[in-house]
């Protein structure tokens, strides 16, 4: 984790209601990470804790929470790259990737692909049957590759 990073979370968990403390309950979590942007449920907050609670007490020591936030930077950096893939798809911008646009985006790419194996590709990811692939539909592709 970079400096400057380590730096910020430190200064979340200090200027926080926490006053120092080396640990911080699920509760508490919640709310530094809210001031960082994100808005999560109990449930959220409680499985936040199970992943990174090295020693099961139930809180969270600094170093756990640094891990648990660097998970959550790379997610969001995920999350971030796979919406401009979909951008780059998705030309019209209308939340769809039709066939056309598959086609013209992989002939950039040199792939020539015929009529049947874009339309197998959009079959396979088209989970609602709509003959388009949607955002969620792009996501779930793109995390199965």
């Amino acid at each position: 984790m970079c400096p400057r990073l380590y730096s910020s979370l430190r200064c979340c968990i200090d200027g926080s209601s926490l006053g120092g403390a080396s640990c911080i309950t699920p509760e508490e979590l919640g709310t530094v990470i809210k001031s960082l942007g994100q808005n999560p449920s109990e449930e959220e907050l409680q499985e936040m804790v199970q992943e990174v609670d090295a020693d099961g007490n139930g809180s969270i020591e600094f170093g756990e929470f640094l891990n648990l936030m660097s998970r959550k930077v790379k997610e969001t950096n995920v999350e971030e790259e796979l919406k401009e893939a979909f951008k780059v798809f998705d030309k019209d911008q209308n939340g769809f990737i039709s066939a056309t646009e598959l086609r013209n985006v992989m002939i950039n790419l040199g792939e020539k692909l015929t009529d049947e194996e874009v339309e197998k590709m959009i079959k396979e990811a088209d989970l609602d049957g709509d003959g388009q692939v949607n955002y969620e539909e792009f996501v779930r592709m793109m995390m199965t590759v």
